[in-house]
């Protein structure tokens, strides 16, 4: 199996203040040329100084996949700024519009300030976000799955819009949410949109292993790894899915590291199976992505541990994950 590249983005990335979208369009499409798996485009609520994502992810992600046809597209949606129902149904139409290219990434770690905005000045205590963000996640992938692939008819002649045997309810009625369902949009193209998880701690290991498709490790828990990948991996056939269900991403960035020997770098941790391949954080010099697509992804090619282009059209089948591929 080949390593997984994602490229980390902030649209206030630049040296300058916050980037343009012609400056974000250009990004993915030498991402997208230079073969790299997703994009993941990251959403933080303003500081005290007023500063934050210059675009809302999921808007940014709509307006990418005009602009891109193979690379997947990750944006970052919290929690606590949108109900379930809304969101899974935001991210189902991002599916559709991107033909299968589209991700939820969903934090476990709760943002500063960020509640304050939502009529929730305190917050939320740790173990009540623990809970609420699994049942929030469990919401939003009954509502996915909530029609089956061939559940729409669209049938003039019988005047049959779809078959109701193939169309579920969700009916949930929890500690925090009830949400009924079902969504008034179709089944994704690749099944369901990929699920990514980060800002993890250990309590939410076995949350991700029961429903993750893509963790993010943090950088700065790098010492681990090993340890680490092997225990996802463990909880992952407990939970009763197949070991390699997940793929779990190490976050590296451009700024601490450069693109000297990073190829070394990147050889030696998948190799010693610490992760199935990297979460790329760019710089603040927007020329880092040309330094990394030009003299580290060609050195991973020829390496023969980075495929040469892309094998299909859908996220899940770039990443090398059931439940959709391309049909």
């Amino acid at each position: 199996m080949h390593l997984t590249v994602s490229l980390n983005i902030a649209s206030t990335a630049g040296q300058a203040g916050a980037l343009t979208f012609s400056d974000l369009a250009g990004f993915a499409q030498r991402a997208e040329a230079a073969g790299l798996d997703m994009i993941v485009l990251d959403d933080t609520a303003p500081d005290s100084g007023g500063s934050g994502s210059s675009f809302e992810a999921t808007t940014l992600l709509a307006a990418l996949a005009t602009v891109t046809s193979r690379i997947g597209l990750v944006a970052t949606a919290s929690t606590v700024a949108h109900q379930p129902y809304n969101l899974a149904r935001r991210f189902a139409s991002l599916d559709i519009i991107s033909h299968g290219r589209a991700g939820w990434n969903a934090t476990m770690a709760q943002a500063p300030r960020e509640a304050a905005n939502f009529s929730r000045p305190d917050g939320f205590p740790s173990d009540d976000f623990r809970r609420r963000s699994e049942e929030y996640i469990g919401i939003v992938q009954g509502l996915w799955n909530g029609w089956e692939a061939d559940a729409l008819l669209f049938d003039k002649n019988s005047g049959r819009f779809h078959d109701p045997g193939k169309m579920h309810l969700l009916d949930h009625k929890g500690e925090f949410f009830a949400v009924r369902g079902p969504l008034n949009v179709a089944r994704s193209p690749q099944d369901t949109p990929v699920l990514v998880l980060s800002g993890l701690a250990a309590g939410d290991f076995d949350i991700a292993a029961r429903t993750a498709d893509v963790i993010l490790l943090d950088e700065r828990r790098a010492a681990p790894r090993k340890a680490r990948h092997d225990e996802f991996r463990r909880r992952v056939s407990a939970s009763g899915r197949e070991p390699d269900a997940v793929r779990i991403l190490a976050d590296i960035s451009l700024a601490a590291n450069g693109v000297g020997g990073l190829a070394d770098r990147m050889e030696e941790e998948f190799r010693a199976n610490n992760c199935d391949g990297f979460n790329i954080r760019l710089s603040a010099h927007i020329s880092a992505l040309d330094d990394f697509t030009d003299r580290v992804l060609p050195e991973l090619r020829r390496r023969g541990l980075f495929r040469q282009s892309y094998g299909g059209t859908k996220l899940r089948s770039h990443l090398g994950l059931s439940g959709g591929g391309d049909r």
